[in-house]
């Protein structure tokens, strides 16, 4: 299980094949009475999307960084293992980019309380249609997945937010 866990982390094929799969099951998990071949074209095209947005935040984190986009995967882990390199050029490179992912935290965050509240309101808002309509099974269930949903991006980015600050502080302590 570590080898596959490893081997997705750094290869793009294997994350682009996670999304193209994961992108037909939604196509058709929504689009039911659909053609299959048609499930498997909203996928790729899910797919598509999703990897080019991976690949632009990649390249931009590289160039913040000063290294390639597998340098960057490499200096990810090792923050996610809070493993302080000890060359000097690496630990400048990855004290751009925790810097770099700092500030990008920071000026999201600003944002982060109107769109979780816009999904509070969705929410809300398929309760309130549940009601009207009859129906309550679908919108509670998906209420509470929505509601699991803002606690997990909330989980994710006090995590994050940790380990970037501790990397910065060891960073720092390391000059």
């Amino acid at each position: 299980m570590h080898a596959l866990k490893h081997w997705f982390d750094r290869s793009l094929l294997a994350q682009s094949v996670f999304v193209l799969v994961l992108g037909v099951g939604i196509a058709a998990l929504f689009h039911r009475g659909d053609n299959p071949v048609s499930w498997v074209v909203q996928g790729v095209f899910y797919g598509a999307v999703v990897m080019g947005t991976l690949a632009f935040q990649r390249r931009r984190a590289a160039r913040a960084a000063g290294t390639d986009a597998q340098g960057v995967t490499e200096l990810h882990r090792k923050i996610r293992h809070r493993e302080v390199p000890e060359e000097p050029e690496e630990r400048a490179a990855m004290r751009r980019l925790v810097a770099e992912q700092l500030g990008t935290m920071e000026r999201a965050g600003r944002w982060l309380p109107y769109s979780l509240g816009f999904l509070g309101l969705i929410a809300v808002g398929l309760v309130v249609l549940g009601v009207v309509g009859g129906s309550l099974t679908f919108p509670l269930i998906f209420a509470v997945a929505l509601i699991g949903f803002c606690y997990w991006c909330f989980w994710m980015r006090r995590r994050s937010l940790g380990l970037y600050h501790h990397m910065w502080a060891e960073l720092q302590g390391h000059t």
